[in-house]
């Protein structure tokens, strides 16, 4: 009988064997026996915990959308200001968090978009995932813009965001998290100059 608290161990084990083994294999090659393996535990333990090799991967995107969550939601704590220029450069700076910046938090995430395109269980969870970050950049944006503005700059600058996230994962050096900031930041006071001069 399995100790009383060891699931959420047990679960949180395989989620870091997934990411580590993404990272050295690859998707495609992350089979369940070499997660299990990397875990240290039976192919048995996977399916007891996540029936299979897509839960497993749906749980470990689970797991880095809470961490960009709570790294957004840590530095939203910790700001000295209301404004909505404040708001969202910690929406950036959360995006571009060492999180999900690292080697195999990259390399899951780039697995994971592929494919979302396939499995509706994790097509559900982009699409979450895409709104999250579009909802918050607007109702920021709405703050200080007309809302078509609000919109339009939302839309802008998650595409933003995705892009230089995406080019920093492909580019097969360290992410260049000081430059995708000063991009995103750029283009921020860009749209807030239009017509929030105090934002």
């Amino acid at each position: 009988m399995p100790k009383v608290g060891m699931q959420p161990i047990r679960r949180q084990q395989l989620i870091e064997a997934t990411l580590q083994a993404v990272d050295q294999v690859g998707m495609a090659d992350a089979s369940i026996g070499v997660i299990a393996k990397t875990a240290g535990v039976s192919n048995g333990i996977i399916s007891h915990y996540f029936q299979d090799k897509n839960g497993l991967i749906e749980a470990t995107m689970g797991y880095l959308m809470r961490a960009l969550a709570t790294s957004v939601a840590a530095r939203r704590q910790a700001l000295r200001e209301e404004r909505p220029r404040a708001h969202l450069r910690v929406i950036i700076e959360g995006n571009f968090d060492a999180s999900q910046v690292n080697g195999a938090a990259m390399k899951t995430w780039l697995a994971f978009w592929a494919a979302s395109m396939h499995q509706p269980s994790l097509h559900r969870l982009q699409r979450i995932n895409d709104h999250r970050l579009y909802s918050n950049l607007c109702c920021q944006f709405r703050r200080v813009l007309p809302v078509d503005q609000a919109r339009a700059a939302a839309r802008g600058l998650a595409a933003l965001i995705d892009g230089l996230w995406l080019r920093g994962a492909l580019s097969g050096d360290a992410f260049d998290t000081d430059q995708a900031l000063r991009i995103a930041y750029e283009y921020l006071d860009l749209q807030l100059a239009k017509q929030a001069p105090t934002a």
